[in-house]
């Protein structure tokens, strides 16, 4: 293989319909600084009108790589011509000025004598694509070793958090392949941040103006920014939020901003955990170097059972919002309390109060045994009359019916359901009055919720979600690193990540 230069480690996916979107989509991209482009030539009706186009933009931007892909439709891409037109389009964007193309393997397998003429020329890449799930990769592996290439580009669609582990770990198992290894779906969204700092060639972005190519990509401003992929190293810490839904969290906003104003090689990932998948995430996790995670809707009870050590008051609550890794053992604790007590002692003296918690899940069950614990005079209402009464037997609360409101009034009310939260903001758990003088939202997506709007109508005294939102991030940083969080920079990042800033 002759000397070529490296690759860029971020690729924006350009697949456009037409030759001007396509200019005027890589020409934004390129203005804006990113020097590594991949042409998909298949999206076009006459791919050889984005041949020409490479000539042209490389004219205009020479500091750009143009990587040049034109999938056959048999292999999930939107080309209807044979493999040896396909070869030909190839070649045209090699003699155009294209520094790499991508051939799947299907097609690179039916033309081995052919494929050393791509090669003394560019990088080639040879792809692999299975869109159904994630099998065992090391057959696929052994399948494109024998294929010539200078990089092997293997993508799976992550179905449950160890198809992360599957595409990950072949890096250990291929040290000295050139590997381009990512899994699609919001579920594979890791390996994209996680790649390029385990041994990865190059990730893939979606242009900043329009979706990409794949589910699960992202901006290259946000791989770059947000989760600094060119930053942290192979040494550094994972944490990172278990969800579902995830991807309205500001928590990776938050910590990661947090990690970089600390100078900390730690990084803070979106970790999307359906219900039934939380063994399954505790066997990625054991196997990955996860330090840490926030626990949110819906695992905050159901985390305990896979836990090792539990810290008494989360245990007594139930709940557990927060997880760390210490001598090989899961532990956890619930900073949720404190996100509660601390705000709210600030308006009223908690001994001397009542206070009324509305819901009966995890974020519920936090708040109710923090007050209670504070001395406050503790009402519990909700949507599940039975949990509602358990969780009042529990904490030794009152428990009310929704249909006795009306005749009711309380100190504070804490909203701790997920009604109001994005993206359905239309929501409000009280439809008229709001039974109490200080309104606390626990939810802060967005940070001006239905019930907040409601409550400042009925000139209430408010607190929002963000506020303990941000107080029990911080106690969650301490946890996790032992130092001082740093609240200023926390604070900005979720008002940014919101909006608002």
């Amino acid at each position: 293989m002759p000397h070529k230069a490296a690759l860029p480690r971020i690729c924006i996916a350009l697949g456009l319909p037409s030759v001007e979107k396509l200019n005027s989509y890589a020409k934004q991209e390129a203005e804006s600084g990113e020097t590594f482009l991949e042409f998909r030539l298949d999206y076009l009706p006459q791919p050889m009108q984005g041949v020409r186009l490479i000539t042209d933009f490389l004219a205009r931007y020479p500091q750009c790589t143009i990587l040049a892909t034109c999938r056959r439709h048999q292999n999930h891409g939107h080309f209807n011509g044979s493999i040896d037109e396909q070869l030909t389009i190839l070649n045209a964007a090699i003699d155009a000025g294209a520094r790499a193309v991508d051939l799947e393997i299907e097609s690179a397998e039916n033309i081995l004598p052919r494929l050393e003429s791509i090669r003394s020329r560019v990088w080639l890449v040879v792809s692999y694509h299975n869109f159904g799930g994630t099998p065992s990769l090391e057959s696929v592996l052994r399948r494109m070793n024998k294929v010539p290439a200078d990089a092997y580009k293997i993508v799976s669609t992550a179905r449950k958090p160890t198809d992360n582990t599957k595409v990950l770990s072949l890096f250990k198992n291929a040290p000295r392949s050139p590997l381009v290894l990512l899994a699609m779906g919001e579920t594979g969204f890791p390996t994209r941040v996680l790649s390029t700092a385990m041994g990865g060639l190059y990730t893939y972005a979606s242009p900043s103006a329009t979706e990409g190519t794949a589910a699960g990509q992202v901006s290259a401003k946000m791989l770059r920014n947000l989760f600094r992929v060119e930053k942290f190293t192979k040494a550094a810490k994972i944490y990172g939020v278990i969800a579902d839904p995830v991807r309205h969290s500001i928590s990776p906003a938050v910590h990661n901003r947090a990690f970089q104003s600390k100078r900390i090689d730690s990084i803070y990932l979106p970790f999307l955990v359906h219900p039934p998948q939380l063994k399954d995430f505790f066997l990625f996790a054991g196997k990955m170097p996860i330090a840490g995670f926030s626990v949110t809707i819906p695992h905050k009870q159901k985390i305990l059972r896979y836990l090792d050590i539990v810290d008494p008051l989360a245990r007594r609550i139930g709940a557990v919002n927060t997880v760390f890794r210490k001598n090989g053992k899961w532990r956890g604790l619930n900073t949720d309390v404190q996100g509660v007590v601390g705000p709210l002692s600030k308006k009223i003296r908690l001994n001397k109060s009542s206070v009324l918690v509305a819901g009966n899940g995890g974020a519920a069950r936090g708040a109710a045994f923090a007050l209670a614990d504070a001395g406050a005079k503790v009402a519990i209402v909700g949507r599940n009359a039975d949990r509602v009464r358990a969780l009042a037997k529990a904490c030794n609360a009152e428990a009310i019916m929704r249909d006795q409101l009306n005749s009711r009034y309380f100190d504070a009310v804490i909203h701790a359901t997920p009604l109001g939260m994005f993206p359905h903001t239309n929501e409000c758990f009280f439809d008229g009055r709001i039974p109490a003088e200080i309104v606390f939202d626990m939810v802060y997506n967005p940070r001006e919720t239905m019930l907040l709007k409601h409550a400042a109508d009925q000139k209430k005294v408010i607190v929002d979600g963000l506020q303990m939102f941000l107080e029990q991030a911080a106690l969650q940083f301490e946890t996790w690193t032992g130092e001082n969080a740093p609240r200023s920079a926390m604070e900005k990042a979720a008002l940014e990540a919101l909006g608002l800033a």
